[in-house]
């Protein structure tokens, strides 16, 4: 299985988390001029950014072994990650805090931790 082989290999998955995380950072960098809605995208960028984040943070963390103060680790250092984007967006023009996609990163966050969980147990 895929996640036993990133279990098994940490390094990678603390590289993709890295990468993930400096990702995240770089497309809310990013100036946009705001343009008409109707558009879901943004919202499935941010429910699989967080997912993926979560996910790979809860394998590097665990490496397949269950830590209950691991897991809980992770899910505050992924929550205050998606709140702390959503306050960096502030300094972006164009940007804007969102309660609503923090709402979603936190659906993916859950989603992740519910899945990888379930693995662990």
């Amino acid at each position: 299985m895929l996640i036993t082989w990133f279990e098994k290999n940490n390094v990678i998955s603390w590289i993709i988390t890295f990468f993930g995380a400096s990702l995240i950072f770089y497309i809310s960098s990013i100036v946009v001029s705001l343009g008409g809605g109707g558009n879901f995208l943004p919202q499935i960028y941010h429910f699989s950014a967080f997912f993926l984040l979560c996910f790979f943070l809860l394998i590097s963390l665990h490496s397949g072994k269950w830590a209950k103060k691991k897991f809980i680790f992770g899910l505050v250092i992924v929550v205050l990650y998606a709140i702390s984007d959503e306050i960096h967006q502030l300094f972006v023009p164009g940007r804007f805090f969102s309660y609503l996609d923090i709402l979603i990163d936190f659906i993916g966050i859950f989603f992740a931790s519910a899945i990888y969980y379930k693995r662990l147990k």
